[in-house]
């Protein structure tokens, strides 16, 4: 009995590890929807949509109007079928380079724009994506936040298959924008410059550095962004305080240089959490008299 017991429990161990390696069923897409997240379980990634999208206004995006001005330009070539390009934003931490990406979506979903969002350790999935999305009326910005490589990761070739193309054309609804602290997307190492020669005068810099720079270069067009000075930061804290209602007047100014000084750092990300501690602490005092 005890032996029967014992083969009953591993045929069912046995059954549980070859339902695993089984294809699940896909849950289906929701394409009413204008935003995507791709998740992964299992190894495996579906679109989730996301039921209430982040509505960020381009007008309360300040102090970056040519980079502005530059990506609206070409995401309308690319909603009216005209040649576009994947954009590359990089600069400073919280000076809206995501925040002006997911402010698109809220322009142009009218239009027809649609936005899937990607971690970076998923781009292994883009082929997927794209697969999925091809034969879509609508037009798809991929969008990857902070993004960065090392030089193991497989989305790196993955991405540069999307950016460049493989054997298969590339999709006419499909861009990708991608936002990151810095311009080259891989570390460089001071070991990569060993490899530098020097050939009758000329320098050859080694394929690893030409490798971790081609990257960037996949992208068609390049938006840098810059830190903040005192007074635009205090001018973008005017504007999200006065989206919560609330004056901008000498003691909020004061609160808002305060707020900044604690966090070492002025950006636009920081000055609307200013302004959102700010009103909510003035809500909370008016409740508490």
């Amino acid at each position: 009995m005890q032996n029967l017991n014992d083969l009953i429990t591993r045929a069912e161990g046995l059954i549980d590890k070859l339902e695993s390696l089984l294809p699940s069923a896909q849950p289906t897409v929701d394409w009413s929807a204008t935003a995507w997240r791709w998740v992964v379980a299992n190894n495996k990634g579906y679109l989730q949509a996301v039921a209430h999208p982040h509505q960020i206004q381009l007008a309360n995006i300040h102090f970056v109007d040519t980079q502005k001005a530059e990506i609206v330009r070409n995401t309308r070539q690319f909603l009216a079928g005209f040649s576009a390009n994947n954009v590359l934003l990089t600069g400073a931490r919280g000076t809206g380079k995501s925040s002006l990406i997911k402010a698109l979506l809220t322009e142009f979903s009218a239009q027809g724009l649609r936005l899937i969002e990607i971690e970076k350790q998923d781009l292994i999935h883009l082929a997927d994506i794209v697969q999925q999305i091809r034969e879509r009326p609508e037009k798809f910005i991929i969008f990857c936040d902070d993004l960065t490589f090392e030089a193991s990761d497989e989305g790196y070739k993955a991405l540069k298959v999307v950016l460049d193309g493989s054997i298969a054309h590339n999709s006419d609804n499909v861009l990708v924008y991608a936002t990151s602290n810095r311009k080259h997307l891989m570390p460089e190492f001071m070991v990569d410059n060993l490899a530098t020669r020097h050939l009758d005068g000329e320098i050859r810099p080694s394929d690893t550095i030409e490798e971790k720079t081609a990257l960037s270069e996949r992208f068609g067009l390049w938006l840098s962004f810059y830190a903040f000075d005192q007074d635009e930061y205090l001018s973008i804290a005017q504007n999200w305080l006065q989206t919560f209602g609330l004056p901008f007047d000498e003691a909020a100014s004061k609160a808002a240089l305060d707020f900044s000084l604690t966090r070492g750092a002025r950006s636009g990300r920081i000055a609307y959490q200013f302004a959102r501690d700010y009103s909510g602490k003035m809500g909370l005092a008016g409740k508490l008299k």
